[in-house]
């Protein structure tokens, strides 16, 4: 998935693979969350559904529009969601704690 994401940017931002994100539920996710370093402003996580899903729905607190109804109806394949958070350390996100500002999928609608 990454290497595909990576092909869009002329020079792709850094990157950490970790095992413990595949199929890893939320729980686990937010755990990789949390050692990230203070020092990264932007994460990007690339991660697989029930878990991915159940994680912004556990961290957003609220979303913009109609974001949170979007998710809880359907979270497919290649699903983004934007999150905003005031925090300064990731090691303090915790749920309920984000905004949901934003869900897309670049591939199109499901039909």
């Amino acid at each position: 998935t990454w290497d595909l994401a990576a092909a869009e940017w002329g020079t792709p931002p850094p990157v950490r693979h970790d095992r413990r994100l595949y199929a890893a539920g939320p729980s686990g996710l937010l755990t990789v969350v949390h050692e990230v370093p203070a020092a990264v402003e932007t994460l990007l996580l690339i991660g697989h559904n029930p878990g991915l899903e159940d994680l912004v729905l556990a961290l957003a607190g609220d979303g913009l529009d109609d974001t949170l109804e979007q998710v809880r109806t359907k979270f497919p394949t290649s699903a983004i969601a934007v999150m905003s958070w005031r925090g300064t350390a990731w090691r303090d996100l915790a749920p309920g704690t984000a905004l949901l500002t934003s869900v897309t999928v670049p591939r199109g609608a499901k039909k």
